[in-house]
């Protein structure tokens, strides 16, 4: 069955933005108010970021559980997943970031990802998603070695999360050094079925993969989907510019692209929900869909538009309609 959430990462455009408990409050309200039942949170650390840890959680709300009873206050069921890009650095623990690709750094990654996770758990949530390689723009290309690394350090991580009752899936955007030389397949290829995949379906499209065709081939993989429409292709390689996450994601790129990702129904259509979503259907698809507007100048309006087009359009589909 298809569970339909939104990530909240779009309410916090800046890193001192969206501190404030009403603030919290009303996007959880909005979230609901338009139909879905779980919200994604997003890893950060710091004063800035109340629900970026389970340590800023638990002091902002006194403990986990007390914001499980938030996020209920608001008419959602529950935290659906946490998005964690394993370099954020940790100032809760004065930690520097944990690169998948150092084995020296693995009991830090698997730390940490347990740390979320068992907070996730705590919250009704079930699958960790995560940032599985650097950047392509400050990364060599994956060789060989690399893509086994790589391999290694997940399995070590879904095997930790495995108890806790939470899928691992990683989330391959579009400034991944995994989109060199088929770097995703070769990480699939390389690994074992306990990795699980964080479909986007934006992410892909604008990396020139088509998201229905590597759902098909992977549907076994498939843990988890994020769900959001493009606006455009990288097809001039912007991925390998350096800070990436800065230069093209938020400045556009050497095109100046505005926005990357708009709406479900907001054309260009590069994104044909209807068709993934009957993808999904077609194969059984169990879990949860979370719909994401990253980067929205209009954050509630975008929710709603999301949430009329999931009600009204997709959600039937799913339902076999």
């Amino acid at each position: 069955m298809i569970r339909w959430g939104y990530a909240i990462n779009q309410f916090k455009p800046q890193f001192d933005d969206f501190v404030r408990r009403r603030q919290h409050r009303r996007a959880l309200q909005v979230i609901a108010a338009s139909g879905f039942t779980g919200v994604e949170l997003s890893a950060g650390s710091g004063r800035w970021e109340p629900l970026g840890n389970p340590r800023q959680i638990e002091a902002n709300f006194g403990s986990i559980a007390g914001f499980g009873e938030f996020v209920r206050a608001a008419a959602l069921d529950s935290v659906s997943s946490w998005y964690w890009d394993p370099a954020l650095r940790l100032g809760e623990d004065l930690t520097h970031g944990d690169d998948p690709l150092d084995p020296s750094a693995r009991d830090g990654l698997v730390g940490h990802a347990t740390w979320f996770a068992t907070a996730l758990a705590e919250l009704g949530g079930d699958v960790l998603v995560v940032r599985p390689a650097p950047l392509a723009g400050q990364s060599a290309p994956l060789d060989e070695a690399a893509i086994r690394t790589l391999a290694e350090s997940w399995q070590a991580v879904a095997a930790a999360l495995e108890p806790l009752g939470v899928k691992l899936a990683l989330h391959v955007d579009f400034l991944s050094s995994l989109r060199r030389d088929d770097g995703l397949e070769r990480l699939l290829a390389a690994s074992d079925a306990s990795v699980g995949l964080a479909l986007d379906t934006a992410e892909l499209t604008i990396a020139g993969i088509d998201p229905i065709d590597l759902y098909r081939r992977h549907a076994d993989r498939v843990v988890h989907v994020h769900l959001k429409n493009a606006a455009a292709v990288d097809d001039v390689d912007d991925y390998l510019l350096p800070a990436g996450d800065f230069t093209v994601l938020r400045a556009g790129g050497s095109r100046a692209v505005p926005r990357w990702f708009t709406e479900l129904a907001t054309e260009p259509l590069l994104v044909d929900s209807p068709a993934f979503v009957r993808a999904l259907a077609e194969n059984g698809y169990d879990g949860w869909v979370v719909v994401e507007s990253d980067l929205s100048p209009h954050p509630p309006t975008s929710t709603m538009l999301n949430g009329w087009e999931v009600q009204h359009v997709l959600a039937p589909l799913a339902a076999g309609g």
